[in-house]
């Protein structure tokens, strides 16, 4: 896919994290395919910032997982990894629970009534098949409780491993029913008001858990290409 000719809606002048986060949105939601090679210039040009940002944000995307390159080369966007994507949501779902324990303590009135806010953007979304709409939902509903829990290895290291998994989720959107998210960030919210910070972790973590049928299916379509060729 070539480089798209109008910029993403956000300010010209890009801040190096803002780079980051176009370039992340435009590999999870496929503006960049899988195998699709990416030009420093061409990039800079789209989002009106020199090569520098640009090499950084690449940089950062690499070590997500979601870049590969060889210098000299090619930089271009990852395929999908089963194997990173198990290794992914294995970690994910334990450090969200984790980060809900913890959260639980210092979670306001208004960090509830935010979560709440969020799971019911995601329910309209899911309604209106609005894939983007509803990951930027859940990213919303779970980034209250990464910001409540005040840990930043684990914001930092869950940073690195979501978007693995929300370009998956993004992909395959359709081939799994995501309304079964909603009663479980019913159940969290509940949970997080009674206070029961060892449930409300349990129950963060089965809703990362959740993923794993998506896993899975991309894992069978793999081999199913796989002894086709």
């Amino acid at each position: 896919m070539p480089i798209p000719q109008n910029p993403p809606t956000r300010p010209r002048l890009l801040l190096r994290d803002d780079a980051y986060l176009a370039l992340r949105a435009g590999i999870i939601d496929g503006t960049f395919a899988p195998g699709e090679r990416l030009n420093d210039a061409d990039l800079g040009r789209w989002l009106g910032v020199s090569r520098t940002p640009i090499r950084e944000a690449l940089g950062r995307l690499e070590r997500a997982g979601l870049v590969q390159s060889k210098p000299g080369s090619y930089t271009r966007v990852s395929p999908l990894d089963v194997r990173e994507a198990r290794a992914s949501q294995s970690v994910a779902a334990a450090l969200h629970e984790l980060v809900v324990r913890e959260a639980v303590p210092n979670l306001s009135e208004g960090d509830l009534r935010s979560m709440r806010e969020a799971n019911r953007r995601f329910a309209e979304a899911l309604d209106a098949h609005d894939a983007e709409a509803a990951l930027s939902a859940d990213d919303d509903f779970h980034a209250v409780t990464v910001t409540a829990s005040a840990n930043p290895v684990a914001a930092t290291v869950l940073e690195q491993v979501t978007p693995v998994l929300r370009r998956l989720e993004r992909i395959r959107f359709a081939s799994l029913d995501g309304r079964g998210s909603i009663t479980l960030h019913e159940q969290i919210i509940a949970l997080c008001e009674a206070g029961d910070a060892a449930a409300a972790g349990r129950a963060a973590q089965e809703n990362w858990q959740t993923l794993l049928p998506l896993v899975d299916l991309v894992d069978d379509a793999d081999s199913r290409a796989g002894q086709a060729g």
